[in-house]
């Protein structure tokens, strides 16, 4: 199936909540304030109940109770608090996906979030952003087992969803990848460009023309991600180290091996998100 065949598909294409359109929205808004968002908020009890869990769980170390969506924008901030609902939004935005197992895929696309925001900050590069493209970048995946499922579940038998193989596998038989598949969705949903093209490059993310930084942390978040997922052996997560992306980026294995807590400790908090 083509990839423009692919979004026509009723089945492919999930709708983001009403609030989520309109924080995405947002980015390109400097004039919306804190108000708004929290008004819009407050209309969708389900993603609001959600956000104010998420805002009392102990990732945030808050100093008192949150109980109103108000209270949550004031406390963590607007930028916190959008990533937090659009990152949730996702999660809701899929309820069942043929031959994929949702539980996992979310908390391989949540460790992978939370391992680029502990990278964005290690190399100074925008940690909210980082989280929010972890959290999406193999959205793709959903859209094509949901689009598609009779290839897709063939192709799971010789390289499974989150294999390091996968890329390889769907480009021989579809020409093209679940990257490029997010990265069209993120399109469609008139995100940022930064984030089509992020997770359109992550596979890959040094080109002619360099290195493109947020994309390589994506690359390396969600390969250590995957390691977890696989319970690899240092041995092996030392074999598959990415040394050339992680080497542009100025990191060592030490880094993401040693420096670097596990996924699971990282995200420890957060599992409201992925509910």
């Amino acid at each position: 199936m083509k990839l423009e065949a692919l979004f026509q598909n009723p089945h492919a294409l999930p709708t983001a909540p009403k609030v989520v359109e309109e924080l995405i929205a947002s980015f390109d808004n400097a004039g919306v304030t804190t108000q708004e968002i929290a008004k819009k908020l407050a209309t969708d009890p389900v993603l609001s109940a959600k956000l104010l869990r998420l805002a009392n769980s102990a990732y945030y170390h808050v100093s008192r109770s949150i109980g109103t969506v108000d209270d949550a924008v004031m406390m963590l901030g607007f930028v916190t608090v959008r990533t937090l609902v659009i990152s949730s939004g996702l999660v809701t935005g899929f309820k069942t996906v043929p031959g994929m197992d949702l539980k996992t895929f979310w908390r391989y696309s949540l460790h992978s979030a939370v391992g680029a925001k502990w990278l964005a900050k290690t190399c100074k590069e925008n940690m909210d952003l980082a989280f929010t493209i972890g959290m999406m970048h193999a959205i793709g995946q959903l859209v094509m087992h949901a689009a598609m499922p009779e290839q897709a579940m063939q192709l799971d038998k010789t390289a499974l969803p989150l294999s390091h193989g996968r890329f390889d596998a769907e480009q021989a038989a579809f020409g093209y990848t679940f990257a490029d598949v997010g990265a069209e969705l993120a399109n469609r949903w008139k995100f940022p460009p930064v984030f089509a093209s992020t997770i359109r490059a992550f596979p890959a993310p040094q080109g002619e023309s360099g290195i493109d930084r947020m994309a390589a942390l994506i690359h390396l978040a969600a390969w250590r991600a995957r390691c977890d997922e696989a319970h690899a052996s240092r041995e092996d997560m030392l074999a598959q180290f990415p040394s050339a992306v992680a080497g542009a980026l100025g990191l060592s294995e030490a880094a993401l091996l040693d420096e670097m807590p596990p996924p699971a400790e990282l995200a420890a908090g957060l599992e409201e998100l992925v509910k």
